[in-house]
């Protein structure tokens, strides 16, 4: 039958995963000229192209967005009366936080414990891999004609957040156009468990500067009266939290709850690294807590480091917050609290400047339909488990252009990247398992869905 013969070509075909994910993970590409060449992008980006044009996917090329990056558009005709699938993935990564943080090459794919090792491994490279392996499978099986239309759109800048493709796709409508979309930049709850990423969380990016003397001032003759631009800063970040870690932004609502998978303590714990002995913050469950509330980050600092830093009373100091939203909450409005929280807590009447530097509003995929139905049998007939749903901490904004530039189509999010990828952080790894289930899945999805 179709499914043991998907299952079988998908076995025979990891090798040649790995293969292609050692030469993928081999090209630098984060789209940053100031940290790597712009070059390391456009090989990976020919290799995408190359790469599909191969599996019988025409019309393939590279199209400049509107902030230079080169996103890989690679197409083939849905037969009459089939539907159309894009399948979405991007091939920029994250810079590697520093080589001495990795204990293997970050740019070479090592194998170790069972699972491969490499920046961009996962996040995305892995499921780059995992289309072209469900693509090959179902052409071993059915034959080079698909059964469905396909669009492959490959991003090269979504690490970056510059928006390159989110302008490109409205401008480009008629291009991308499709009934159903897999968002392949999520994962599963854990390895073996088949999840929908349902929910994203939504993001509001602000940087606030505290200033309270005219410049800094010897803390010996002037400490005790002069108003410290530190200290307020210290003060005012405080009100952003309460005792038990909850976020606590005057006019955002932070108890509300999540209704579908369950998250241990012990397996966020272990997830996240929790050192023994620590708290987890709030007052929710961990579900609670990652999809369903807000939180508020200080992601940096401008302050004097340790060393270095002398006896003197700071002048102006600034802070780089970032507050998550869940679905619900309208990023202008929970900018508009923040600001407001900000102003409000500030002490001494130092002064308080609070600049936006990025928001992006919640999402919520598709709950229904004949693909999710299509989708959610799939994913029991390759993992032999139902699939279970999760939201996302972080938030992806081409998912909000993909729904407003297409209302009907209904749009899923999945992926190989599950939590003991460290996607973003050093010693980023994928379960090769997950590639080859998935892979699994969404060819059965392909071969199953035309019907």
């Amino acid at each position: 039958m179709t499914e043991d013969a998907l299952r079988a070509a998908v076995k025979d075909l990891m090798p040649r995963a790995k293969t292609d994910l050692t030469e993928l993970v081999s090209y630098r590409s984060v789209y940053d000229e100031r940290q790597f060449p712009i070059e390391e992008c456009h090989k990976a980006a020919q290799w995408v192209a190359e790469a599909f044009a191969a599996e019988g996917l025409t019309d393939v090329g590279l199209h400049e967005t509107p902030d230079g990056s080169r996103a890989v558009i690679a197409r083939y005709p849905a037969p009459a009366g089939a539907p159309t699938i894009l399948l979405y993935c991007h091939y920029d990564v994250q810079p590697p936080l520093g080589d001495d943080a990795w204990e293997t090459p970050v740019w070479e794919l090592t194998e170790k414990n069972g699972r491969w090792y490499g920046r961009g491994s996962a996040d995305c490279k892995g499921n780059i891999v995992m289309h072209l392996t469900a693509l090959r499978a179902l052409r071993k099986v059915v034959g080079d004609e698909f059964p469905v239309g396909l669009t492959l759109i490959a991003e090269g800048s979504e690490e970056q957040g510059t928006g390159g493709l989110e302008a490109f796709v409205p401008q480009n409508a008629d291009l991308l156009r499709a009934e159903t979309l897999l968002i392949c930049d999520c994962g599963n709850f854990a390895v073996g468990v088949p999840t929908f990423t349902q929910t994203l969380r939504g993001n509001v990016n602000v940087v606030v500067t505290v200033e309270t003397l005219a410049s800094s001032m010897h803390s010996g003759m002037f400490g005790g009266a002069a108003p410290d631009a530190l200290g307020a800063l210290i003060h005012l970040l405080s009100t952003l939290r309460d005792a038990k870690g909850n976020t606590t932004v005057a006019g955002l609502t932070n108890d509300q709850k999540w209704d579908g998978a369950t998250y241990s303590d012990e397996a966020f714990r272990a997830d996240a690294g929790v050192l023994d002995g620590v708290d987890l913050l709030g007052d929710g469950t961990v579900s609670d807590m990652l999809w369903a509330r807000p939180a508020l980050t200080v992601l940096g600092m401008d302050v004097p480091p340790v060393v270095g830093s002398a006896a003197a009373i700071q002048a102006k100091v600034r802070a780089r917050l970032n507050l998550r939203i869940p679905p619900g909450t309208d990023p202008q409005q929970a900018l508009k609290a923040l600001t407001a929280h900000l102003e409000s807590n500030t002490p001494w009447h130092a002064k308080v400047t609070v600049e936006t530097e990025a928001i992006g509003s919640p999402f919520v995929g598709s709950t229904h339909g004949p693909a999710r139905t299509a989708m959610e049998a799939a994913f029991t007939a390759s993992y032999g488990r139902p699939a279970t749903t999760s939201g996302q901490g972080g938030s992806i904004p081409l998912c909000n252009v993909f729904a407003d530039t297409y209302p009907d189509a209904e749009i899923m999010l999945m992926g190989v990247e599950e939590p003991k990828c460290l996607i973003h952080a050093p010693n980023e790894s994928v379960d090769p398992t997950e590639i080859e289930h998935m892979a699994l899945a969404e060819a059965l999805f392909l071969a199953s869905y035309a019907k």
